[in-house]
């Protein structure tokens, strides 16, 4: 597919997907909304890793729009409190990030984690880009391509502040624990959750980038980060063996073996293929107790592995789903294995 070809489908998806989340064909993801580049500074992320002071304070179940302030814009944030929530004992904290040219709530309907998040107790957030594109927004990625293909403007947010701020405000709002912390992302999101690896390694106890694994370069991060991805072979905006736009060149096994020997990992499990033909890869024996997995999903495009039932008007554009595997359930469980050292 030429670079005009692939923008037009991600044009055409994102629209999709923004009706899809207003459509009642969406309702079982979809909830009632109701009001209410350089290094970040040793004191922000310091901040950030002590935690805040949101034990105790109520909160309702569901999902609620939110805006906060980071550095002097106004942003949206989409926070579901899973089912049975009291606010005393601390739960796990997941942002999920939406792929380019969409939107928080086309995103909180495109994964279908608020299920996840109600079954095992954890508070999903679902911040909002500010790069307007199409019918949604990009993430400004420090130094990286938009799917324009040209580079973020230099007026553009600060997404790596601003997310890490996020999860201050959140801590700040809701009973978390600081030592649980995850990101995850569809797309761009994904390429984003791979960013905040890197930049904000002592935030962000793993991320788990779904059609998006990158290993950026400069990567300063302090640790090693535990890194779980997922991409389908037949992916046609970002493909398995690479060779896309200007942000994907590589193929996506290259970047989970970049970032298994930035985790300083020792040993490469063979890979395991399932009955669906799905293949999983393993690096094992990393630093700081880390692991790097990668779920290769067999003709699947540009999807969720596992995720809400999506119209024909999307999977024209992105490419078929599959259910072989269920991203949500599966990240979640390899965060529970990797909190904060």
């Amino acid at each position: 597919m030429t670079p005009a070809g692939t923008r037009r489908v991600l044009a055409a998806a994102a629209v999709a997907v923004a009706l899809c989340a207003l459509l009642a064909g969406c309702a079982k993801a979809r909830h009632l909304l109701r009001s209410a580049p350089a290094p970040l500074p040793a004191a922000t992320l310091a901040a950030a890793a002590n935690g805040g002071s949101g034990c105790g304070l109520a909160a309702a179940s569901g999902s609620v729009q939110d805006t906060v302030r980071s550095g002097g814009h106004s942003r949206v944030v989409i926070v579901h409190v899973p089912a049975g929530y009291t606010g005393k004992a601390p739960v796990a904290l997941v942002l999920n990030l939406h792929g380019s040219q969409s939107t928080a709530r086309a995103q909180e309907a495109f994964s279908g984690m608020d299920a996840t998040s109600d079954a095992d107790g954890f508070i999903v957030a679902y911040p909002q880009a500010l790069i307007p594109d199409g019918s949604g927004f990009d993430w400004n990625i420090p130094g990286v391509p938009l799917v324009t293909g040209k580079l973020p403007p230099a007026s553009a947010a600060d997404d790596i502040a601003f997310l890490t701020s996020l999860v201050l405000d959140l801590e700040a709002k809701y009973c978390v624990d600081p030592h649980r912390v995850y990101a995850t992302g569809m797309s761009g999101g994904g390429r984003m959750s791979s960013q905040l690896a890197c930049d904000a390694s002592q935030v962000f106890a793993a991320v788990a980038p779904v059609a998006g694994l990158r290993e950026p370069t400069p990567c300063p991060a302090a640790r090693a980060v535990p890194i779980i991805a997922f991409h389908g072979t037949a992916d046609p905006v970002d493909p398995f063996n690479g060779n896309g736009l200007p942000y994907w060149t590589y193929s996506v096994p290259d970047a989970e073996r970049m970032w298994a020997a930035r985790d300083g990992c020792q040993t490469a499990s063979p890979p395991v293929t399932k009955a669906a033909g799905d293949t999983l890869t393993t690096y094992a024996r990393c630093e700081d107790g880390a692991a790097v997995e990668l779920y290769a999903v067999t003709g699947e495009g540009h999807e969720w592995p596992g995720g809400p039932a999506m119209p024909r008007s999307i999977t024209n554009a992105l490419g078929p789903q599959s259910s072989a595997i269920d991203a949500n359930t599966l990240m979640w469980a390899f965060f529970q294995d990797h909190p904060m050292p």
